[in-house]
């Protein structure tokens, strides 16, 4: 071999072998094999909320298939049995039965509904289960106990957030609140209004739904009646819509800003011209240029063909937050000791939040962040480039 090419092969081979040596060990783990380490899922397949279920599996199967080729927990693969709760208190509490006798269950996450899932709180905390409530947002769900931990942003963190971009950024000085009449609903509004107040707004009326009504056209003229500058919805993004397709046809004409539960794709589908121009905020936007972000919504793309939303993201770090405890906690864990690595994981890779660490005392992740958007021609935008911050409590 002439000296000139010998040398090039050499540093070839001294650079491959650099490269090989600074790959993450994951990457090159075998696939998971043999009997597998399970968690449980309580949440909603059929009923009304059938569809954030169904949002919950893509996110889930897309986690699993990336965690159990990278070696799963422990050389074994990570798997999940689904209880169908349609996020009723009652079913979520006849599971929550189920799952802590289930003894292969190491850990549990839901309900989708703050409800559902503190109704069945006491029932894990006395069995000393994990449940990972990673869509509830009530201040209250982690004072359940030192086996209730969440990664959702809570209530007392996101309407003053909400609050921020309807009164300063929006200008809304005299608001109107539509919210869904259940706890969380009622919480959330609580929270939203002190807020608004401390920024100088005040509050024009104040009304309740129910979770199946369909028409809000008496409500609506309530509203209107009152005569507010803007109007805020607390809703899910299902009665989100059909609120939003009523609107106008009462004569209101103000501008509108929504909770970020609101956030999906389907919001658009299912309101179409009617949610142009809403204003919401999110922890998490497909278009946000962070690689963990990227790299997520590329995969996602691949396996469904689609674009990920929020509830998809939220669902995939779920996964991988229990995934992190369950490597920590050992290959031999216990429930307790799945308790204990909660404790002790740090910095764990988030779509959502870069990295996520936990506080211990109020078991939800520290440092949450929210993006502001506006659906503008039928599609998402973002409408400023900073996410503002909000410190978790």
């Amino acid at each position: 071999m002439p000296l000139l090419t010998r040398h090039r092969f050499l540093r070839h081979v001294a650079a491959l072998s650099m490269a090989l040596l600074a790959a993450p060990i994951a990457a090159w783990a075998a696939p998971a094999t043999g009997e597998p380490v399970w968690f449980g899922v309580s949440g909603p397949l059929t009923g009304q909320n059938a569809q954030y279920g169904a949002q919950w599996k893509a996110g889930f199967d897309l986690a699993l298939e990336h965690i159990n080729a990278q070696g799963g927990i422990h050389g074994r693969p990570l798997a999940y049995n689904f209880e169908d709760s349609q996020s009723d208190p009652r079913q979520s509490v006849a599971i929550a039965q189920k799952l802590v006798n289930d003894k292969r269950v190491l850990i549990e996450l839901g309900d989708f509904s703050s409800p559902a899932s503190m109704a069945a709180s006491p029932i894990y905390q006395r069995a000393g289960l994990v449940q990972l409530g990673f869509t509830n947002s009530h201040p209250d769900f982690t004072k359940g106990g030192d086996y209730i931990w969440s990664p959702s942003i809570s209530q007392a963190d996101a309407q003053p957030l909400l609050a921020e971009l309807a009164v300063k950024t929006l200008g809304f000085k005299r608001i109107a609140v539509l919210y869904l009449n259940t706890d969380w609903g009622r919480t959330s509004k609580d929270v939203l209004v002190k807020a608004a107040q401390e920024r100088g707004a005040q509050l024009a009326i104040a009304e309740g739904y129910q979770a199946d009504e369909k028409d809000f056209r008496s409500t609506l003229v309530r509203v209107r009646d009152a005569n507010p500058d803007g109007l805020v919805l607390i809703s899910y993004y299902p009665d989100g819509a059909l609120i939003a397709g009523q609107v106008r046809s009462v004569g209101l004409k103000q501008p509108i800003a929504a909770v970020g539960s609101v956030y999906s794709p389907k919001f658009i589908e299912l309101g179409g011209a009617a949610v142009n121009g809403i204003y919401t905020n999110t922890a998490f936007y497909p278009e946000e240029p962070r690689a963990e972000v990227q790299d997520f919504v590329k995969s996602f793309r691949a396996k469904y063909g689609k674009e990920p939303d929020a509830f998809n993201a939220y669902a995939y770090d779920a996964v991988v937050y229990a995934a992190a405890a369950l490597r920590q906690a050992g290959s031999k864990a216990d429930r307790k000791a799945v308790r204990d690595a909660f404790y002790k994981i740090k910095d764990v890779p988030s779509v959502i939040f870069g990295k996520a660490s936990f506080d211990p005392q109020t078991r939800r992740v520290i440092g949450v962040k929210s993006v502001n958007l506006v659906v503008k021609d039928g599609k998402w935008a973002q409408v400023d480039e900073k996410a503002a911050v909000a410190v978790a409590r």
